[in-house]
């Protein structure tokens, strides 16, 4: 066998903070992986699941040829020529014959995989396409629209240096999401001149550490959160200075906070009023706060309410644009659009920065309405798992007159598609993550392939760029003088583009197709992929000229080589911290705190409200737990877990007492949506009446024997489409009402 002894830089792909890694290889296995200390974000930080990559990229279920869906539900496979003009033949003739809006986007790649996203735009652009949707859709789309009113950018806490660190519906030692956080989890806990604060209903490995765990009911985050606020304004804790000087709007906050009845909200929530009381003063004392919510709080009821409330924390008290603080950022490329709140075409649910809430796209497909859905293209994702109501997405899907899939994978998807696209791992191809969120300074990695794609794959870019190509939309001629240019360098190519832009805007439809075919031919091999990247160093250049010069890069040519140069990754932005106020995108640079829907929504949590559970179904389950051996689905390989096999139930000693149940015991989980059947284990980190199962199960893999099997419990199948937020439309995951029966005792 082959090895390679030489250890290869490249990046984790499962969670949002894609430390960088360094891997050996022998043939086409990943053999070894460890932390790489040349990562400026990372710096050789990983946890015990970057150790698992390799059942990634290594499994039965990879896809090596297009396939295309015979009449009777199986799949032929066919040559690329024959899907790709097949595939542009059928989305034109329903764009001439319903409208190229009718065709709908979902996805744009997983975690760490958004290079290939990049490209998809010329396409849909081509075709006509306008609306689309991704996983950001089902967590975070609420609290972009607090971000865009309140400052217009996205926030995020400075934890290595803050004094108290907050943590809402967040367990960052399981789901990270900020760089080597169990390293700056245990410098917190071990510093008695930092405290920690979390609220959770889970005793989560996190909790443990916090000096302050504001256990709070299922459901009542929003209750603890008002508290809190109110006890900073009732006890005048707040920043005067700041408020005065940096924000507008504060006097109709702190109207309503003052009406806010602290004990009440307590009682309500299930935590002390004292321990609230000591939470929110040690917030107000502290030279820094930084806190993030996750989805405890983004996937339960008043989930856009939470946001909010969370966000008056650390801006009555000033804990903006200074160390340890949070901060806003530069960004690399925008995951989202930075438009307003728009509508769907049929439902007339929210688009809030360009995503469509993905719980609305069945019934944006299911429906006689003539601007219905009836095409869709899915790249590197799966929404017939990851949606609420799986069963419901399944018949929306295969209603489409037209169904493609792009992934590594024949996922639960694939299955339904018309057309399946291979893609090659992110191993085998140039790609990069545009989660680049941290403050001061701002980190971006350029990952060159470690292996070639595995023969019958392509990667994205060059999926796109065919499918353009069979448009028909770009004329050779208009293309040929940036090819020469490129040619030329650097230098000539960017005096070329500027000029061919300018004069034929044609080509700005199809940017990351001009960049792709012109530019990107010319790059070292295999990194043709990177030639979008040169696009968004320019932007990023003009955008932030002078921290892109701290960082060390003249223009943004210089910052592409760098890129292109440093497989590591590179510091792209360092900024100052008085940077923060001119990153506001209000004109008078303030954060503008009276948001009228969230005041009035704030107001209305002192009435009485029903329970959304019932006799019927008791408990609350969260649907999509965190664990060691939990992460996303494109792990499809259940032998890479440790523990937790199948993934169980967690549940109260007192809730097990009532169910009469045992640890190992297999029970029968019921929702309005649906069952399923799990095995039991007994934790006190669970509170009386709530229940768990973990994220990343019920996903089919080919064994080795051949057959396909599907461990533990898909969640969504449990999962309804309409118990959403009203706001944002994401789904309430994490708070669904249901009853646990037992079914058989554990087996010996």
């Amino acid at each position: 066998m082959a090895v390679q002894s030489d250890w290869q830089p490249t990046a984790c792909i499962l969670c949002e903070c894609n430390c960088g890694i360094v891997v050996a290889l022998q043939d086409r296995t990943i053999t070894k992986i460890r932390g790489d200390k040349a990562h400026p974000a990372s710096q050789g930080y990983t946890c015990n699941k970057a150790l698992r990559l390799d059942h990634y990229q290594n499994n039965p279920n990879r896809l090596t040829s297009p396939l295309r869906r015979r009449d009777d539900g199986s799949y032929e496979e066919i040559d690329w020529d024959t899907a790709i003009s097949e595939i542009a033949e059928r989305f034109t003739a329903v764009r001439d014959q319903h409208g190229g809006d009718k065709v709908f986007y979902y996805g744009g790649g997983g975690q760490g995989n958004h290079l290939g996203g990049a490209y998809s735009g010329a396409f849909l652009k081509a075709i006509g396409s306008r609306y689309r949707s991704n996983a950001l859709a089902q967590e975070k789309t609420g609290e972009f629209w607090i971000d865009a009113q309140l400052y217009g950018g996205h926030t995020r806490g400075e934890f290595e240096h803050a004094e108290v660190s907050v943590f809402i519906g967040k367990n960052p030692w399981m789901s990270q999401s900020f760089p080597r956080a169990r390293v700056v989890l245990n410098e917190i806990a071990r510093d008695p001149a930092r405290s920690m604060i979390v609220i959770d209903p889970v005793r989560t490995d996190t909790a443990e550490l916090a000096d302050f765990h504001l256990r709070v009911r299922p459901g009542t985050d929003a209750w603890c959160l008002a508290a809190l606020a109110a006890v900073l304004v009732q006890e005048n804790l707040c920043d005067e200075e700041f408020l005065t000087a940096r924000v507008t709007g504060a006097a109709g906050v702190r109207a309503v906070l003052a009406d806010v009845d602290v004990a009440a909200y307590a009682t309500r929530c299930g935590v002390d009023e004292a321990l609230i009381r000591g939470a929110a003063r040690r917030i107000a004392a502290a030279a820094s706060v930084s806190g993030v919510e996750d989805l405890g709080i983004q996937q339960a009821p008043n989930s856009t309410l939470c946001s909010y409330l969370n966000k008056l924390l650390w801006i009555l008290t000033g804990n903006f644009a200074k160390r340890g603080s949070q901060h806003l950022h530069s960004s690399f490329a925008p995951l989202f659009s930075a438009g307003g709140v728009g509508r769907t075409p049929v439902t007339g649910a929210p688009i809030i920065s360009g995503l469509v809430p993905a719980n609305v796209v069945p019934d944006e497909i299911l429906t006689d309405h003539p601007d219905r859905i009836r095409a869709m293209i899915v790249e590197s994702s799966n929404p017939a798992h990851s949606v609420a109501d799986s069963a419901r997405v399944r018949t929306a899907l295969g209603a489409l007159d037209l169904l493609v899939v792009i992934d590594v994978a024949m996922t639960e998807t694939a299955r339904l598609a018309h057309y399946v696209l291979p893609a090659a791992s992110q191993f085998e191809k140039a790609e990069a993550t545009f989660f680049n969120l941290e403050f001061p300074h701002n980190t971006f990695q350029l990952r060159h392939p470690v292996l070639d794609p595995l023969p019958g794959t392509l990667p994205e870019p060059e999926i796109w760029a065919r499918l353009v190509r069979a448009l028909g939309v770009v004329d050779e001629a208009d293309l040929h003088p940036l090819r020469v240019a490129a040619r030329a360098g650097l230098e000539s190519y960017t005096a070329a583009f500027f000029t061919a832009i300018s004069t034929n805007p044609a080509l700005g439809r199809v940017l990351p197709f001009v960049l792709y075919d012109t530019l990107g031919p010319t790059l070292p091999r295999g990194l043709s992929g990177a030639a979008a990247l040169w696009g968004l160093a320019q932007k990023t250049a003009m955008t932030y000229p002078e921290a892109v010069r701290r960082a060390g890069h003249a223009d943004g040519n210089a910052l592409f080589r760098a890129i292109l140069d440093n497989p590591s990754g590179v510091t792209f932005t360092e900024h100052e911290y008085a940077d923060d106020f001119a990153l506001i995108s209000h004109p008078d640079r303030r954060i503008a705190l009276d948001i009228p829907e969230m005041l009035a929504e704030t107001r209305a949590l002192a009435a009485d409200r029903s329970p959304l559970t019932s006799t019927e179904f008791p408990l609350v389950l969260s649907a999509g737990e965190r664990r060691a051996f939990t992460a996303n689905d494109i792990l499809r390989d259940p032998s890479w877990r440790k523990r937790d096999h199948d993934g169980a139930l967690r549940i109260s000693p007192e809730d097990a007492d009532d169910a009469g149940v045992g640890t190992g015991d297999l029970v029968l989980i019921t929702t309005a949506s649906g069952s399923a059947t799990a095995t039991v284990e007994i934790s006190d980190a669970m509170q009386y009446g709530h229940i768990a199962l973990p994220n990343g199960f019920g996903v089919d893999h080919i064994g080795a024997d051949g057959r396909a099997v599907a461990p533990g419990v898909a969640p969504n199948e449990l999962t309804a489409s309409h118990w959403r937020d009203e706001y944002a439309g994401t789904p309430w995951h994490k708070h669904v009402p249901a009853r646990v029966e037992r079914v058989a005792a554990a087996s010996s």
